[in-house]
């Protein structure tokens, strides 16, 4: 293994872009032209909790990067740049092959969504392996898009499918069967929606990560109304699908979908969907937003359902 400033050297300033002084001084300097604001957010990734020891290396940097990206999609931010911190197992199995594909993963994804490195840390440890980044995006001042604005009357969108990431991780795991390798690519490389141009359109989003079912609970609360929809609504691959209905309640709840959960005004409908055609992302309405509490999962004859767990949670 290199030292740790030839292993800086070596697989992250080629990744390093403006603002990053070449990685060589402890802070990145970070301009925001006039009249836009910074958003950023941060997600770390454990072994055996967020992705498997036999993970290709050259996916896990970008679902690292990607899981972040979706966050700022969600509130309609453009990609910028990113910190990464990474903490490397003491047992050799992470050698200088593995970090280099790892860094060309992520130097893919920087071409393809226009971000680069601007610093970070690295460390060792004798437990797992840990991944962490920052990612830092830009739009016009006070047009961000917030979980909290969901308002009674609203119609409830998701973008994509929904379920793939969580059979992808059983298939994985040997649970499940998937010929095509589409639901374990999906669980691997999530499809963060950026450049959707929905400020103004919808009036709350956020990014599916823990579960459809409890990041709607999250938008509820957040906004103070319930929301509502129905289960067969909810779009499904193909692979998902051919899976059988006996998945259906860990496609609602597993996880990992990166997706967007929208809720959008009856007259702003059509406007969102060109929004999405123009992204080439398609969205699909599932159900509505109600006065009251919390969230309603209905059955295809309008009965309710329930739902043993509600998604993901750490503690």
């Amino acid at each position: 293994m290199l030292g740790e400033f030839d292993f800086i050297a070596r697989h992250f300033q080629p990744l390093a872009g403006a603002g990053s002084l070449d990685l060589r001084d402890d802070c990145a300097l970070l301009d925001c032209p006039a009249g836009e604001e910074i958003a950023l957010s941060t997600d770390t990734m454990v072994e055996n909790v967020h992705f498997l020891p036999d993970d290709p290396p050259e996916t896990l940097g970008r679902k690292l990067l990607r899981c972040n990206l979706s966050d700022l999609a969600a509130m309609g931010a453009k990609p910028h740049a990113y910190t990464l911190n990474i903490t490397v197992p003491r047992d050799g199995m992470h050698d200088d092959a593995w970090f280099g594909a790892f860094s060309s993963g992520l130097k893919a994804d920087q071409q393809r969504f226009g971000v680069t490195l601007l610093g970070g840390d690295t460390t060792s440890t004798a437990g797992p392996l840990v991944l962490s980044a920052t990612v830092f995006g830009r739009l016009r001042k006070g047009c961000a898009l917030r979980r909290n604005g969901a308002r009674s009357g609203d119609s409830l969108w998701v973008t994509g499918t929904i379920g793939d990431a969580a059979l992808g991780l059983l298939v994985l795991q040997g649970v499940l069967c998937d010929p095509t390798g589409f639901l374990a690519e999906r669980y691997r490389i999530p499809q963060p929606r950026t450049g959707l141009a929905l400020n103004g359109i919808v009036s709350a989003a956020m990014d599916i990560s823990d579960g459809l079912v409890q990041d709607c609970g999250h938008m509820a609360r957040e906004s103070r109304v319930a929301l509502e929809f129905v289960a067969s609504a909810v779009p499904a691959s193909e692979a998902a699908s051919a899976s059988g209905e006996q998945w259906l309640e860990r496609r609602l709840t597993g996880g990992d979908d990166y997706e967007l959960l929208l809720a959008c005004p009856h007259q702003n409908e059509h406007a969102l969907q060109m929004a999405c055609a123009t992204g080439n992302v398609p969205v699909h309405r599932i159900g509505r937003v109600i006065s009251g509490s919390g969230v309603r999962v209905l059955a295809a004859d309008g009965s309710l359902m329930r739902m043993e767990k509600g998604g993901w949670q750490h503690f």
